[in-house]
């Protein structure tokens, strides 16, 4: 899907339509202690039997989020496209 690099947005800190650069927002770091993690990892230690692993399953794709930067005051916010894309966000 393609998005313009540059947007005209409304910033919360100037309260006014202003340029806003926009730039795809990055997958967070995963935390190894999270009680997810741990139950995974211990479904997969032992011998044999039914283990948990990688699902067949074909996923539908992901609303994407930009992170969009007011080009006055700098201030960033984040948005969420509505459609559901295959493909990751193309800036032109």
């Amino acid at each position: 899907m393609k998005y313009p690099k540059e947007v005209n947005a409304y910033c919360p800190k100037c309260l006014k339509h202003t340029p806003h650069k926009a730039k795809l927002a990055g997958k967070g770091k995963a935390r190894p202690m999270a009680i997810g993690n741990r139950k995974h990892e211990r479904s997969l230690t032992g011998h044999g039997g039914k283990r948990a692993g990688e699902k067949t399953v074909k996923k539908q794709g992901k609303r994407q989020k930009i992170i969009l930067e007011c080009s006055v005051c700098k201030k960033k916010q984040e948005r969420v496209i509505g459609t559901r894309t295959k493909k990751k966000l193309e800036f032109n």
